[in-house]
């Protein structure tokens, strides 16, 4: 060894050295082997039992390992959870491989549930035809004026995500079409209430003669009624699943849930009585003179509503009209709501603003609205957004214990198909027609305080969200029920008439595919 050193060799090992160094390392590699591998197995079996409920859990098992959320605490409320919305898969879906037919690019009209229903129509319309979706643009001249776009209201990524097993959604046309085509796209509005057929039939030819076609309406275009049923889930899953609020919509309905919550139970009143909308009704019972003629000039501005020569009364007692506040506050003593409930008033700004509300509030201190509930650093980045303030309102009025719309418009209506999806929640469908006459009997003493609660209790038996049949109407289908206020195809088979009060299995997994 002496003589390797002098020669500048390094000293030659032994052997037994040697193989006491292998050795220690094959021991080290076998501990280290079998750690991962009892790890892994570890983990794999806390998957397993989180997947079989927490009673295969055995006793004394780590509380670490539970990972589920609790629910038992009021300030852990979640909206998703409430209103339905399973997070986004940690997987994406499998994208949908077909031919693409084309480009349907959609300008929806109206307030938020307006587009929101006719979004689920047109995704449903762009997976009948196999076209590929361009992300919708939503109405920013209506009475609102609202500069919100899709992304600033609803969570893009999700949308996308959890519907690309169904159809592709694009933020923009791929480069290849030029600006030439971009300024000569053809633009229609489809027909109203149509059935698939007339998709197939009439509108995809104009698609493949096209490439690009743009729907400048969208309200009301697919059928209530008709449709197969693969179509009907299809309008559903978008609804209930696909369409989930931006993040920070969530966040701050979940905080004025939570506040709703710790107070106990709350009831939402959609109480419909802005000005847009008395305007648009031309119900002006109870508005002075001078508000009457304000109402009246408005609606002549605007002239897409189309209907201007209106006899308010006439109009009121055959139910057209909105409840004003006063009649609401009589309507909701005469159901049996004691005077300490907590009321939620989800709407715009009240035409005549608190004096119109005197009488509501009167019978009912405990009113509140999301101006009273949160700070003004909350509401700032929604002042001038009055769509995104109608979601903060959408997300409270699916989650509240009673929810009572004075008036069956957009919102009341998808709202109440929410409700009915969650397991038909209690939502009081007033019959305003009904109403109106009995209100009139009391307030002219025709009527005593007993026999009018008796009679609107009475009236209002069989109208608390139960499950019911839509009505059809072959021949005028805008009579018919809404299909977003009572969508049945995804709410599982009716029961019998003896016992359709009772609560109906909903429809675990909405439909994926057509055949």
């Amino acid at each position: 060894m002496r003589e390797r050193m002098m020669e500048g060799k390094p000293p030659r090992r032994s052997t037994s050295h040697v193989s006491l160094t292998r050795s220690h390392v094959r021991v080290w590699l076998l501990r280290l082997t079998t750690s991962v591998l009892l790890w892994t197995g570890l983990i794999q079996l806390t998957s397993v039992a989180e997947l079989w409920q927490p009673r295969l859990l055995p006793k004394g098992w780590p509380p670490c390992f539970d990972r589920r959320p609790d629910y038992t605490n009021s300030t852990s409320f979640s909206v998703r959870s409430e209103i339905g919305a399973a997070p986004s898969p940690p997987a994406l879906l499998p994208k949908r491989v077909y031919k693409n037919n084309g480009y349907l690019r959609v300008s929806c009209n109206g307030g938020l549930n307006q587009m929101r229903a006719a979004i689920c129509d047109m995704v449903t319309v762009a997976r009948y035809l196999n076209l590929t979706l361009l992300i919708p643009e939503l109405d920013k001249t209506s009475f609102w004026a609202d500069p919100s776009d899709f992304g600033d209201i609803f969570n893009i990524k999700h949308f996308i995500n959890s519907l690309r097993d169904e159809v592709r959604i694009v933020k923009s046309l791929p480069k290849k079409f030029n600006r030439k085509i971009h300024s000569t796209v053809f633009s229609m509005p489809p027909v109203s209430w149509s059935s698939e057929k007339y998709y197939l039939k009439q509108i995809l030819p104009l698609f493949r003669k096209h490439k690009v076609v743009h729907f400048n309406k969208t309200d009301a275009r697919l059928a209530n009624n008709g449709l197969p049923i693969k179509l009907q889930k299809l309008r559903c899953r978008v609804n209930y699943q696909a369409l989930r609020f931006t993040p920070q919509i969530e966040a701050l309905g979940n905080k004025l849930i939570s506040i709703l919550r710790s107070s106990g139970f709350f009831v939402v009143l959609h109480l419909r009585y802005e000005m847009d909308m008395l305007a648009f009704s031309g119900c002006t019972h109870g508005c002075s003179a001078e508000e009457t003629e304000e109402l009246t000039s408005m609606r002549y501005a605007y002239p897409w509503w189309k209907e201007k020569e209106i006899v308010s009364e006439r109009k009121r007692l055959e139910g057209l009209c909105p409840l004003t506040p006063e009649e609401t506050a009589l309507v909701l003593q005469a159901l049996g709501f004691a005077r300490d409930t907590q009321i939620y008033i989800a709407s715009g700004e009240i035409y005549g603003g608190d004096r119109r509300l005197a009488a509501l509030r009167a019978a009912y201190p405990k009113i509140v609205r999301k101006e009273m509930l949160l700070t003004l650093e909350d509401l700032r980045p929604f002042h001038n957004h009055s769509t995104q303030m109608a979601a903060l309102d959408y997300l409270v009025s699916v989650a509240s214990d009673v929810f009572i719309p004075s008036y069956d418009g957009n919102m009341a209506k998808v709202v109440e198909g929410h409700r009915r999806y969650l397991g038909f929640r209690k939502t009081i469908l007033l019959d305003r027609r009904e109403l109106v006459e009995l209100l009139d009997l009391h307030l002219n003493n025709t009527l005593s305080w007993d026999e009018f609660s008796h009679a609107v209790k009475d009236v209002h038996e069989h109208r608390m969200g139960q499950p019911t049949r839509r009505k059809v109407i072959s021949i005028r289908p805008k009579e018919e029920d809404y299909f977003y206020a009572n969508p049945q195809e995804c709410l599982g088979p009716l029961s019998t008439e003896s016992n359709a009060a009772e609560p109906l299995k909903l429809v675990g997994t909405v439909a994926n595919s057509f055949l």
